[in-house]
């Protein structure tokens, strides 16, 4: 499976000089969130397969203008050709706008999936909008790592962490791919492509 992770920064690649063709390869688009809804909504048009998305902590427009044709996963599992995908979205909370949470409250989410990871067995791939914990996030509040994400990986193992929210303009030591216990970890910032194997469902 061929997915397409967009964060961030909206691709001049697909957006100004877009030309179908080159979605013709993609087999699922993921959003870590600070996009656009037009964006999303354009990329739905034109793609063939499904866009998923979750929030960034500056997706308030979301709550009105909502991506057309797109799918939110916040809060849930989305299963594509047996692959269980898990979304939480949002940054830590730094001035209470917007899809914000603190520790607490982003750990009081994961605790109310505790019946859909049971029931599917866990899950293949984290979608986030900020990094985990001490893992290519930062150390100013609002790009700092959430540490139930930690646990998560910890815990279920998932093939692959996928999120955004640390920008490769920022200057910092920025990473696009990772590993931590076994999960590749990816950063989407703007557009990254990853090669991802089909899942057998209840295999």
């Amino acid at each position: 499976m061929r997915i397409l992770a967009l964060a961030d920064e909206e691709s001049k690649y697909y957006w100004d000089y877009f030309e179908k063709q080159k979605l013709d390869n993609i087999d699922l688009i993921i959003s870590c969130g600070d996009l656009a809804p037009q964006y999303l909504s354009f990329l739905a048009t034109y793609a063939k397969v499904p866009v998923i998305y979750v929030h960034g902590n500056h997706d308030g427009c979301y709550e009105e203008t909502p991506p057309d044709g797109c799918i939110s996963i916040e809060d849930d599992i989305y299963i594509y050709r047996g692959v269980r995908i898990l979304g939480l979205g949002g940054s830590m909370k730094y001035n209470y706008t917007g899809y914000q949470y603190t520790e607490k409250e982003m750990r009081s989410r994961v605790r109310k999936l505790w019946f859909k990871l049971w029931r599917r067995k866990g899950f293949d791939i984290l979608v986030t909008h900020s990094a985990a914990y001490k893992i290519n996030d930062a150390e100013d509040l609002p790009h700092r790592g959430f540490m139930c994400f930690v646990e998560l990986l910890e815990k279920y193992h998932p093939k692959l962490f996928i999120h955004g929210h640390v920008h490769k303009t920022y200057g910092r030591n920025f990473k696009r791919e990772s590993e931590y216990k076994g999960t590749r970890i990816v950063n989407a910032y703007e557009r990254y492509i990853i090669e991802f194997p089909d899942v057998i469902e209840n295999s």
